[in-house]
């Protein structure tokens, strides 16, 4: 196994590892799953810069990675409807777009088609991680605020709306890609 699957198949075991935080009661633990997430989100940076520059592109890593990026952002957005951040019906969009399309995916590609990504999926992308970023970082926040006193529930409230309107603009971005994908990808299903 090269470098390259390594770091995707670590994705995956990081994942359990960021929930294991994300859900743990003892002090900084919210902290420590800001860390783990950050630290899984590199690999699937890193693993792609390791292929294109070792030249060792493989049939594993086309199939593994878009799977292991949709374990780790798929388990935050659950994990996030579990500790009532946000609305089930935001995550569902997410979840069906992201399985339907890397379906998708996996069938051209079995058939030796590979669907390129496009700018409206790097958007939504983008989109998707400044919002569970952009929670995690409340997490993180209102731990340290009540350890230190200063958290009230004005603050909370504040924090949660914002919350909404970003995944709002997030679930909009991937029902708009998702929609995108398959108008650009039709001839897959004749």
């Amino acid at each position: 196994m090269n470098i390259s699957n390594a770091l995707t198949v670590s994705r995956i075991f990081l994942t359990f590892i960021f929930m294991y935080f994300l859900f743990a009661g003892f002090a900084g633990a919210k902290y420590f799953a800001f860390l783990v997430f950050l630290s899984a989100s590199l690999t699937d940076y890193y693993d792609g810069y390791f292929a294109r520059k070792s030249g060792k592109i493989t049939d594993f890593g086309k199939l593994m990675d878009p799977i292991a990026d949709k374990i780790l952002v798929l388990s935050a957005f659950l994990a996030f409807v579990e500790l009532k951040l946000i609305p089930a019906w935001m995550v569902l969009i997410i979840v069906a777009r992201e399985v339907t399309v890397t379906g998708l995916r996996i069938f051209a590609l079995s058939k030796g088609k590979v669907i390129e990504a496009e700018e409206a999926g790097k958007h939504k992308t983008v989109s998707q991680m400044i919002a569970i970023f952009m929670i995690l970082i409340f997490l993180m926040f209102k731990e340290a605020g009540k350890s230190l006193y200063f958290w009230n529930l004005d603050t909370e409230i504040w924090f949660k709306n914002l919350i909404f309107i970003v995944m709002l603009i997030t679930a909009a971005l991937t029902l708009t890609s998702g929609i995108s994908f398959f108008t650009k990808n039709k001839r897959l299903f004749s």
